[in-house]
C-alpha cells in the first residue's frame, strides 16, 4: 500500500474540534478537547446531534480555536487532527475526546491518533452498537464512555455510504450494526465484557415515555458481566417530542442498579444545563 492509500484509509470525517468541559459520563466537569467525527449508521430517537449522521459531499470541519473559528477540510489524518487539538487548547495540554457521530467506524483513525497526541488521555465515546471496532482500540483508549441503550429507543441502522471509496473501488468494511433486540443484546454482552476492569462506564440513557422495568435487563447485564462498571444514569435532555424524565424515574432506576450491587448515580448533560458546546 502506497503512503497516500495508507494516510487515506486513516483518515475520518470531522465535523469539528473544540475546547469545552465534558458534559456527560464519568467525567463529567472536566476541561477536555472534544473531537466530533461524521458518521453514525445509528439512528437514537433522542439524539441530540443528528448533523452528525451524514458524511456529506463537500462537508467541512469547524475548529474553534481561541483565535477564532477554522474552515478546514472534514477528511483529517490523525496527524492533522493532533495538530487542530494542540491550536484549540486555551492553556496546557488536555484530556482527548474522541465522540460522534460514532467514532468506532473509524478505529485506524483512534489508533493512529493515539500515537500523535503525546501524553494526552485518550476517551472513547460510543454508542455500543460495534465491539469488534472497540475490542480492536481498547488498548489505545485511556477511557470508555459505553451507551446502554434500550433497543427500542432505535430506529433501524442506515449503512454508511463513502463516495470516495466507492470512486476507487475500495469501499471500507464497516462493522455490521445491531437490527433486532437480540443482536443489541448480544453486542452489549460483549462490550460489557471487553471493558470490564478498565477506566470505563456504562451511560444508561433514559427519556419519560420508559418503565423502569424496560432498564431492567440493561442492569441485570451490568450486574453479570461488568458488576464494578459505574453506572451513569443519564435524563434524557426533551429533544425531537421525546420527553425528559422524572426524577421519580430516575430514582426507581438508580435504585434497582443499587439493588444489584452497583454503583450507580444521576448525570445530566451538564453542557446543556451550561449552554456550551
Amino acid at each position: 500500500m502506497s503512503v497516500a492509500s495508507l494516510s487515506t484509509r486513516v483518515a475520518a470525517p470531522v465535523m469539528e474540534v473544540f475546547a469545552s468541559i465534558q458534559g456527560e459520563g464519568a467525567y463529567v466537569g472536566e476541561p477536555q478537547v472534544l473531537v466530533r467525527l461524521r458518521g453514525c449508521p445509528l439512528r437514537c430517537r433522542w439524539c441530540d446531534t443528528p448533523g452528525s449522521w451524514e458524511l456529506g459531499e463537500g462537508a467541512q470541519a469547524r475548529v474553534a480555536a481561541p483565535s477564532g473559528v477554522q474552515r478546514e477540510s472534514s477528511w483529517a489524518t490523525p496527524f492533522q487532527v493532533a495538530c487542530w487539538i494542540a491550536a484549540v487548547e486555551p492553556g496546557g495540554a488536555r484530556t482527548v475526546s474522541v465522540t460522534g457521530g460514532e467514532p468506532l467506524m473509524w478505529p485506524e483513525f483512534v489508533l493512529g491518533l493515539r500515537g500523535v497526541i503525546g501524553a494526552r488521555r485518550l476517551h472513547l465515546e460510543t454508542g455500543g452498537g460495534h465491539p469488534a471496532a472497540l475490542e480492536r482500540v481498547l488498548g489505545a483508549c485511556d477511557h470508555v464512555s459505553l451507551d446502554l441503550k434500550l433497543p427500542a429507543d432505535l430506529r433501524a441502522p442506515v449503512p454508511l455510504h463513502t463516495p470516495a471509496d466507492a470512486a476507487e473501488g475500495a469501499a471500507r468494511d464497516f462493522e455490521t450494526s445491531p437490527h433486532t433486540a437480540s443482536e443489541w443484546r448480544a453486542a452489549r454482552a460483549r462490550d460489557l465484557a471487553l471493558v470490564r476492569g478498565r477506566d470505563a462506564c456504562g451511560k444508561l440513557i433514559v427519556s419519560g415515555d420508559r418503565s423502569a422495568q424496560q432498564f431492567e435487563e440493561i442492569v441485570l447485564d451490568v450486574a453479570r458481566l461488568a458488576p464494578e462498571l459505574p453506572l451513569i444514569v443519564q435524563p434524557v435532555t426533551a429533544l425531537h417530542g421525546v420527553p425528559g424524565p422524572s426524577v421519580e424515574l430516575l430514582v426507581e432506576v438508580v435504585e434497582m442498579a443499587r439493588g444489584e450491587g452497583l454503583s450507580a448515580r444521576i448525570v445530566p448533560q451538564v453542557h446543556r444545563l451550561l449552554g456550551v458546546p
